[in-house]
């Protein structure tokens, strides 16, 4: 007896030296270390310099758009007001896209080393940490999380691959302490793709600031989402839910899940709302575990790359063309994924190896991928094929 006691013990505890070090943030944070790594930053430039495809196409497509302007102009505000579907709408396009343009300035910067676009880059991030103070109205945790991913990703590029000096770092790092992280690092309980965007600014942040505590609580959030937001036959008769919301009955469950009663591997929380917020939500699920894999832990090779693998695979089916079944959300779907699946099928299909036929062709087909002017830009560039 007390023998298979103790190998129960011996047991638990390698259980839980395995499990934990999946949710625990590195001892030392490697830069630039959100979504993109320097070894995948260097990949995309030596395409780029040799014309190679898709790359050289993705990048060209990024320098023709708005956001590589180098004459654009931020417009700051200090109080950004986002109410359901932007109404009303007080800075919060203004503060996405100059978001995203700080991080599409710095790409441009890494690749061609031509100082003014790092020099727009932080123009863009200087105007915004002199002013903003705080977000407000109902998309305000939504509207953080959205531009609190994208402005990371700059500032990781600028601070640590830009030799020119980056004189108002702390106050950037001040802004996204006190304004962006309050806002986020607690979630929600609303569709899961607000929370699951709200974590991947919120561990994009913490690689910032290297803050070790605020990472932990957002991956731990984020694994508990991921798990509900995506369903597989393992999970049971019921999808798992994440215990604050109290869907604590079936047909609280069914309400949450747009109706759907019929669960199969794959689905989402919100693939019979729309494809669209469903892109958002595996895209997140996407950007933290490639940022995880970065910081040397591999969300990947847990039930969070077999959830992001199902639920591409399961989507991609759909978009592609394929009939929609009678219990499939009444038999009628809203696609329009976006350009969302890059991140994902490159992990899991070109590093590890999964089978993805459907993403492989939807993603393919959908090259470059663009940006969906929220908070995904230029994966197709970044992590097209890219196995660094």
């Amino acid at each position: 007896m007390r023998r298979t006691a103790l190998l129960a013990a011996v047991a638990a505890l390698v259980a839980g030296a395995l499990a934990w070090p999946a949710d625990a943030a590195p001892t030392t944070f490697a830069h630039p270390g959100v979504t993109v790594s320097k070894g995948q930053l260097d990949f995309a430039r030596s395409k780029v310099n040799a014309g190679a495809q898709p790359w050289k196409g993705a990048y060209d497509q990024m320098m023709a758009s708005r956001y590589a302007d180098l004459n654009r102009t931020p417009k700051p505000r200090a109080v950004v007001e986002c109410g359901s579907y932007s109404n009303p709408n007080y800075g919060c396009t203004d503060e996405r896209e100059d978001a995203i343009a700080a991080y599409t300035q710095a790409l441009a910067w890494y690749i061609t080393r031509d100082e003014r676009y790092a020099k727009k880059s932080i123009q863009l991030m200087d105007a915004w940490s002199a002013v903003i103070t705080d977000h407000t109205n109902s998309n305000a945790p939504l509207q953080t999380g959205w531009a609190g991913s994208s402005w990371p990703k700059a500032a990781e590029i600028i601070k640590h691959t830009y030799t020119g000096g980056w004189a108002n770092s702390g106050r950037f790092a001040t802004m996204l302490r006190d304004v962006y992280l309050p806002e986020i690092i607690n979630g929600s309980n609303s569709n899961g793709n607000w929370e699951l965007s709200m974590m991947e600014a919120a561990v994009g942040i913490s690689v910032f600031l290297e803050d070790r505590t605020s990472y932990d609580k957002a991956v731990v959030k984020f694994r508990t989402r991921t798990a509900a937001y995506v369903y597989l036959a393992s999970d049971g008769d019921l999808p798992k839910t994440v215990p604050s919301q109290n869907l604590d009955t079936r047909d609280k469950v069914v309400r949450y899940w747009q109706g759907q009663s019929t669960f199969v591997t794959g689905l989402t929380q919100e693939t019979c709302r729309d494809f669209t917020h469903t892109g958002y939500g595996i895209s997140a699920i996407s950007h933290i575990a490639e940022t995880s894999r970065t910081q040397g832990q591999d969300l990947y090779g847990t039930d969070v790359g077999e959830r992001l693998r199902q639920a591409l695979g399961f989507q991609a089916k759909y978009e592609l063309g394929t009939a929609v079944p009678s219990r499939l959300c009444g038999g009628s779907l809203h696609l329009g994924l976006g350009p969302v699946t890059e991140v994902g099928y490159n992990a899991l299909h070109n590093r590890i190896g999964m089978g993805m036929a459907n993403t492989q062709t939807l993603t393919e087909r959908n090259r470059p991928a663009g940006s969906n002017n929220l908070f995904v830009a230029w994966e197709t560039l970044t992590h097209g094929d890219n196995l660094s």
